[in-house]
């Protein structure tokens, strides 16, 4: 069992949660995930099976969409609404005009600091295990880039967004900064995933419904070969599949026809059997091609 699975996780389990489940409906031990979703939100997780756990690095990083509720008036100490209310709630909140100016200051590529209650690590400890402590959490501000920010509705302390952010972006983070900049605080109350890079949650199975398939699930899993269309494909000679299976480097008579090497920004190539299955992912160098993930 190898592939991609896509979940549409309901509110209540943790990303762990969703991947025990998985390996206890299927019966496979290798189940992984390429970027976690907080206890209450919902919504698209990816999850990798089998000998695609080791793709799941390069899964996890394209831009991810979001829908989500940020409440106005009230801070926490999470910045979201699992968190304990930190001052008296602001009753007096801003109008919808103050609300979109606010937003054009997270557009953009920007600096922006991460919760203290996430797994961020602080001198190889995560943030949250100290912030629950109460200890000191002090943490880098990360880079990241928003290409789409648009405000959605409004119901009376309740702001609706849409966003598509770079991994590693918090929308927790941005409610905090959101209620910051507006001077009244404010907090995370509800969020979905609604893509994460190629994958949409409309394709997704509802995680009960992936756990009563169970070992079935191996019929609707996406093949490695198909969750990376993006990169280059080269096929391979019956010499080059025993080669890139031993992780040897493979040069144009490794090949079935004819290969000119992508430009070292076009990333990994995938290297494809006969029969279209992801063998290996390589690197273009010298004029062979190195297998970096080797699949098997």
């Amino acid at each position: 069992m190898t592939g991609v699975l896509l979940i549409d996780k309901p509110e209540g389990p943790t990303s762990h949660d969703v991947v025990a489940r998985i390996r206890r409906a299927t019966g496979e031990r290798s189940v992984g995930h390429t970027g976690t979703l907080d206890p209450r939100a919902t919504g698209l997780l990816v999850l990798v099976v089998g000998r695609a756990t080791r793709i799941a690095s390069l899964l996890a990083s394209g831009e991810k969409t979001y829908e989500c509720t940020v409440r106005l008036g009230v801070r926490t100490d999470t910045d979201d609404a699992d968190g304990r209310p930190l001052g008296d709630p602001v009753t007096e909140l801003p109008g919808d005009a103050a609300i979109d100016r606010a937003l054009d200051r997270f557009r953009g590529t920007f600096e922006q600091t991460p919760p203290a209650h996430s797994a961020k690590k602080v001198a190889g400890r995560k943030a949250y295990e100290l912030a629950r402590r109460e200890e000191p959490v002090t943490l880098a501000p990360v880079t990241v880039t928003v290409s789409v920010l648009e405000r959605v509705g409004r119901d009376g302390d309740g702001v609706h967004l849409r966003l598509t952010a770079t991994s590693g972006f918090y929308v927790r983070a941005l409610a905090r900064d959101l209620g910051q900049a507006l001077g009244c605080g404010a907090h995370l109350h509800a969020l979905r995933r609604t893509r994460s890079g190629r994958f949409d949650v409309g394709s997704a199975l509802p995680l009960a419904e992936a756990e009563r398939i169970g070992r079935d699930l191996a019929d609707r899993l996406i093949p490695p070969a198909e969750a990376l269309p993006h990169l280059v494909a080269v096929r391979l000679t019956a010499r080059g599949l025993v080669r890139a299976t031993h992780g040897n480097p493979l040069g144009p008579e490794d090949l079935a026809g004819r290969w000119v090497p992508p430009a070292a920004t076009a990333g990994p190539v995938r290297m494809l059997a006969e029969d279209g299955r992801l063998v290996a992912l390589a690197h273009a160098r010298g004029g062979a091609l190195h297998p970096v993930i080797v699949l098997g």
